[in-house]
């Protein structure tokens, strides 16, 4: 019963790595390009809610309301560093872009740290009252359960878009030859923003859903959670859909589990070590293919 419940929150914590890494994965497989910025967008969300619900209340309404207007704040916010800050260096050799990626992070950070009306402090994060259902020895919160369905919806709503949408089928052509699919009339840099949107947008919800079941927010939250959503994105396949949901819900579980039985103070070397062991063994990921690259 123990690993059941372990494997419980797991499943719930591998929910929340699995959305974020979605992002990272979208992005490179669009443009080869690793937006280390990407777990701060997941900060931005989590603030935008924390306004939104101390203004109108933790309730369901307030919930909803709340993951509305981070979801659009944090696509505006990706389409807009897309714009200003990677479209410009698209032709120049991907460590600049690695370098200006790195950078936006940094800005996002700091310039949430000086803001008066965030400031470098942790807050209280409002969220629902906590409810404890038990199934036997099983305790299963209805945090953990928002936080799963909420990501199993959202990542069967990706998988309708990319997979049976004309846009999806724009992205997947982006993705194979961006400059075929130019000369094919797709509109190459729209399709671009459409893809950071909508990471950011899965980003937004994946830190709502991290500030209510690690109830609080600071400028840095994004740090962590993002690191780990690239670790499971590498260890699914980086540019693989659904390997970065794989590789979430395997990180989650093996941190929750290491927690359980090893340490916790364990937990974060047990996620990096993964991801030395996947680069060592299989540097491609678990679904990841080999690109030949002609010279």
């Amino acid at each position: 019963m123990i690993v059941l419940q372990q494997l419980i929150n797991g499943v719930s914590l591998g929910s929340i790595y699995a959305l974020i890494a979605l992002g990272y994965t979208m992005v490179y497989g669009i443009v080869l390009l690793i937006n280390f910025a990407h777990g701060d967008i997941l900060m931005v969300g989590a603030y935008a809610a924390f306004f939104v619900l101390g203004a109108i209340g933790a309730g369901p309404v307030g919930m909803l309301v709340a993951f509305i207007v981070s979801m659009i704040i944090c696509a505006g916010f990706g389409i807009t560093i897309e714009r200003l800050a990677y479209r410009p260096l698209r032709s120049a050799p991907r460590l600049n872009s690695l370098i200006t990626a790195i950078a936006v992070s940094l800005i996002l950070e700091n310039g949430a740290r000086v803001l008066p009306f965030i400031g470098p402090n942790p807050r209280q994060f409002p969220r629902p009252a906590v409810v404890n259902l038990q199934l036997g020895s099983l305790s299963i919160s209805n945090i953990q359960i928002i936080v799963i369905v909420l990501s199993g919806l959202m990542m069967l709503g990706l998988n309708y878009i990319v997979n049976y949408t004309k846009r999806g089928k724009a992205m997947r052509a982006v993705s194979f030859d961006l400059g075929a699919a130019s000369l094919m009339g797709i509109s190459v840099n729209g399709i671009i923003s459409f893809t950071f949107a909508l990471g950011s947008i899965l980003a937004a919800a994946g830190g709502v859903l991290y500030a209510s079941a690690y109830p609080q927010v600071n400028p840095l939250m994004g740090m962590m959670p993002g690191l780990k959503a690239f670790v499971a994105a590498v260890l699914g396949g980086i540019g693989s859909i659904p390997g970065a949901m794989l590789g979430g819900f395997i990180l989650g579980i093996a941190e929750t589990f290491t927690k359980g039985f090893i340490s916790s103070q364990f937990s974060d070397a047990i996620s990096f070590g993964i991801l030395i062991i996947v680069l060592l063994i299989k540097p491609t990921g678990i679904l990841g293919k080999k690109l030949r690259i002609k010279v």
